[in-house]
């Protein structure tokens, strides 16, 4: 048993941060970062050489619109190879699907993926059933009892989904004065179990849909980079998503840690937990890339018309 001693010291301000600035998400600040705004206004650091500072403007506004540069030479003709009938999309799951966080109130990912998808012609509709907080299980009671949801499901091309980073967070609130690793790793077994249960839920709804699992993020690198533990933990529970998801047909699993790395690029919400703008739009190139056929290994995404 390894116990985590350092996330004993650290254990209140990260409750702190997740359980108390979250519930009061709409704090503002002189920080708040207006995505809406001019990408000519970002400020740079000067420097002295006027080319230099033009070139690193330029780096910039690509880094922070990525999604523009995707849209402009990848997913513009792939969306119109693969999403050439009227699909309907049913997007599920927690906050990150709800779009909390957004600073430009643009609806998080599905926001971004509707209006980029839709930019050209309407191709897609996308109904967004997220709800903050929601951990695995509380998903298989809504799969069971929210027929507004069931009835969309059992309706869509496709399912979206983002789950388990509450489940994380519960382990730290149920346990944060006798925090230790073994409490992770039994409560990952249930996890595994109920995301199971949540994909053979939503295949006996609709066998034809396809499904897609978006992994999480690690919220705590930027200010816990000392506590490695944290950086383990997602690791291995993204693991597991990836792991199940490879049991089902028509059900895939999309990274996005990765996507949350770079240290140049501020990436969270006020709250320190959720996504802002920018890092919605780099989760929804991620689900495009996937989507589309443009990521790793991916089998082209087709209607149940096609088939």
């Amino acid at each position: 048993m390894i116990v985590i001693k350092k996330l004993l010291i650290t254990i209140v301000a990260i409750i702190t941060i997740l359980f108390i600035t979250i519930m009061t998400f709409h704090i503002n600040d002189d920080r708040v970062i207006e995505q809406k705004a001019p990408l000519e206004e970002v400020t740079l650091e000067e420097d002295n050489s006027e080319d230099s500072e033009e070139e690193t403007a330029e780096n910039v506004i690509t880094k922070e619109d990525p999604v523009r540069e995707f849209l402009s030479d990848n997913v513009r003709k792939a969306v119109q190879r693969f999403f050439a009938h009227d699909l309907y999309v049913v997007s599920i799951g927690d906050s990150l699907t709800e779009g909390v966080g957004d600073d430009a109130e643009n609806g998080g990912y599905v926001g971004v993926l509707e209006e980029a998808v839709n930019k050209e012609e309407q191709l897609v509709t996308i109904d967004n059933f997220g709800r903050r907080g929601n951990r695995t299980d509380q998903l298989i009671k809504r799969l069971e009892e929210e027929k507004e949801m069931i009835d969309a499901v059992d309706q869509a091309d496709m399912v979206l989904i983002t789950i388990g980073a509450n489940d994380i967070m519960q382990v730290f609130k149920n346990n944060f004065a006798d925090l230790e690793m073994d409490k992770f790793t039994s409560e990952q077994i249930r996890y595994e179990q109920r995301l199971n249960s949540i994909f053979t839920t939503l295949q006996d709804i609709n066998p034809d849909a396809s499904i897609y699992l978006i992994g999480f993020y690690n919220p705590f690198k930027e200010y816990f980079p000392e506590i490695e533990e944290l950086e383990y933990i997602v690791d291995s529970w993204n693991q597991i998503g990836s792991d199940v998801t490879e049991q089902y047909d028509q059900i895939e699993y999309i990274p996005i840690k990765d996507l949350f790395d770079d240290p140049d690029i501020q990436f969270f919400a006020d709250d320190n937990f959720h996504p802002n703008h920018i890092g919605y739009e780099m989760i929804a190139e991620r689900i495009l890339d996937y989507v589309t056929n443009e990521g790793e290994e991916n089998e082209p995404f087709r209607t149940n018309e096609e088939e």
